[in-house]
């Protein structure tokens, strides 16, 4: 019998932090779940270990248990199948002789040993029981509530995408969808963040696919597609909109009103001499902020200048006037 190395298992260092064993059993899991590889057998085996694995090295209390067998493990092989009971570890009184690491020993009670295993609930598989021959009486118990754990596989999580107006993006919005995956229709009632953005993704904890023998559910993951709107076009979190200004404005300077996606009015100031497609920027009015890591967004005003379709004699004047102006320049 092989010492199971759990730390091998999941593909990290024994000094891994909990975080680091969470998101290495998180990512083997799902690529070897049994949902997502029906009928394989071996990636079933691969499912049962890394759930094993886990099981051990993210309860503190086992791990340092699991840590402190692994240094001494041959040491028990040595002792052979029958664990502790065999003449070479025996003590009287039914205590086990314990590896100091420096030539000595010292005897430790039944209690002692089923209190740092953890007794029948051992989350220890074959290699376990074979080195200490399945003491403290729970080996049946262990097995059972293997199998148990290994019938029980969490719902695979499922994506949709959704269409969203660009005004509830803004201001947030509840949304109810008919979606339908596993076999059946359902309805679902999603609260939608204020501050979403194009592709941005919505998570509904326990709405994916059922669990299997009384697992949890998987989760839903909502990818948002914002609507084209008429008024703005959208990159990121960016805004952008166009206004008119007469040519008299764009020669001579002005002000021109904006309507944020908000429905809010600004006067915006527009230079003299503006040429068409000038862009101007007014920061922090464009998508509004999602959480810490996402500032709101800015709105570019995009400057377009509107010619006159007539003329009136006495406007054809000036504007003759101006042209001789020009000429002379």
């Amino acid at each position: 019998m092989e010492f199971k190395d759990y730390y091998a298992v999941l593909g990290i260092a024994k000094t891994a932090t909990e975080k680091e064993i969470k998101q290495a059993f998180r990512k083997l899991a799902r690529k070897h779940h049994p949902d997502v590889n029906p009928g394989d057998k071996a990636a079933e085996s691969r499912f049962k270990e890394l759930t094993e694995a886990n099981e051990v090295l993210s309860d503190p209390a086992k791990r340092r248990k699991y840590d402190e067998l692994g240094a001494n493990w041959r040491m028990y092989e040595s002792a052979g199948p029958g664990g502790f009971g065999g003449a070479a570890g025996a003590r009287p009184g039914g205590g086990a002789s314990w590896g100091t690491g420096g030539g000595g020993f010292r005897t430790m009670t039944e209690d002692e040993v089923s209190e740092m295993f953890g007794g029948g609930e051992s989350p220890f598989s074959d290699f376990f029981q074979t080195f200490f021959g399945g003491m403290g009486g729970g080996g049946g118990r262990a097995d059972h509530r293997a199998r148990s754990h290994a019938r029980q596989h969490r719902g695979r999580d499922i994506e949709h995408e959704f269409e969203l107006d660009l005004e509830s993006a803004a201001r947030g919005s509840v949304q109810r969808l008919s979606l339908r995956h596993d076999g059946e229709a359902r309805s679902v009632e999603v609260r939608i963040p204020a501050g979403v953005s194009d592709g941005s993704l919505v998570r509904v904890a326990g709405e994916g696919g059922r669990g299997v023998g009384g697992g949890p559910s998987g989760d839903l993951f909502l990818r948002v597609r914002l609507r084209p709107h008429p008024a703005y076009q959208v990159s990121g979190r960016d805004l952008t909109t166009r206004v008119t200004v007469p040519v008299t404005t764009a020669v001579l300077g002005g002000e021109v009103t904006v309507v944020t996606l908000a429905g809010k009015s600004v006067r915006v100031k527009v230079p003299e001499t503006t040429q068409p497609g000038l862009k101007l920027r007014l920061r922090g009015l464009g998508l509004p902020a999602l959480g810490d890591k996402n500032p709101p967004g800015d709105l570019f005003v995009v400057i377009e200048v509107a010619l006159p379709r007539s003329l009136t004699e006495a406007t054809r004047k000036l504007y003759e006037e101006l042209a001789r102006d020009q000429a002379k320049e």
